[in-house]
């Protein structure tokens, strides 16, 4: 009895076998295994996809326009200016700050003083002027006696430049003694030599020009040294002997301009 059962069984299964046969081949369709991602949904589990699509590739961004900095033209003026400086062998300072309240312009202390600080007039407008003596204050040391002593403008001005061009290859840009310690006049009062020392008071009020014809800028205290080369756009700082050499060396430039090319070549 079970044996025709099992018969029956495998009998049914070998016809049902033979219709799915029948069917597929009818239709031309055939079994595709199935991808990756459809077993695991079929599994339940979320499909996994590649690592380019996880994390595709981020662009760099695109590199900045490159932008020209164009030069205005240059003045020729300020050619001009840059080229005469860079002939002189005098440094300028490229600035100077006053305080505050203070101002670049003062009344002139002397005719010829211009209201700049630190400022003489050239010695072609001093001429043109009827300026020829030039005068300052002195005091005796010995007897204390005050008195006013006068220096020829054309004559005291060709002493100081001839002692320049005669020793500027051995000054080396520095003030000799000559100019560190210089030779005061004598007292006619009390006959006393070298005793002669010129008044110098407020800084802004100093008679440059006397000094220079006098030769006795040295007579300065180095802090008035110093407000004079900051007014003039030197360099001031060094010892003594430096800025004392650039005072005596502007002076003559603001008396002549062309004072560089006449003694200092």
């Amino acid at each position: 009895m079970e044996n025709n059962f099992s018969l029956l069984r495998e009998q049914k299964i070998i016809a049902d076998d033979e219709e799915l046969l029948k069917l597929s081949l009818s239709t031309g369709s055939r079994s595709q295994p199935l991808s990756q991602s459809s077993s695991q949904l079929m599994l339940g589990q979320p499909p996994t996809l590649p690592i380019s699509q996880l994390f595709p590739p981020v662009k760099p961004p695109p590199p900045p326009p490159h932008i020209l900095h164009m030069q205005p033209p240059a003045d020729p003026s300020h050619q001009e200016a840059v080229i005469g400086q860079l002939h002189s062998h005098i440094r300028k300072s490229p600035s100077k700050i006053l305080r505050e309240g203070k101002s670049d312009t003062i009344p002139a202390p002397y005719p010829w003083a211009t209201t700049r600080r630190a400022a003489v007039h050239s010695l072609e407008y001093l001429l043109a002027n009827g300026l020829t003596i030039i005068s300052g204050q002195m005091q005796c040391k010995k007897c204390d006696r005050q008195y006013e002593i006068e220096y020829d403008l054309q004559q005291k001005f060709m002493e100081v430049a001839s002692f320049i061009s005669a020793n500027k290859d051995t000054m080396h840009d520095r003030a000799p003694s000559v100019w560190l310690n210089p030779t005061l006049p004598d007292c006619s009062f009390c006959d006393k030599r070298n005793c002669l020392k010129p008044i110098i008071s407020k800084k802004r009020s100093i008679n440059w020009l006397f000094l220079l014809l006098g030769q006795m800028l040295g007579c300065c205290q180095l802090k008035a040294l110093k407000y004079f080369c900051k007014h003039t756009m030197n360099h001031r700082t060094g010892a003594k002997d430096r800025v004392l050499y650039l005072t005596y060396v502007d002076l003559c430039n603001q008396l002549d301009r062309s004072f560089d090319m006449k003694f200092s070549t």
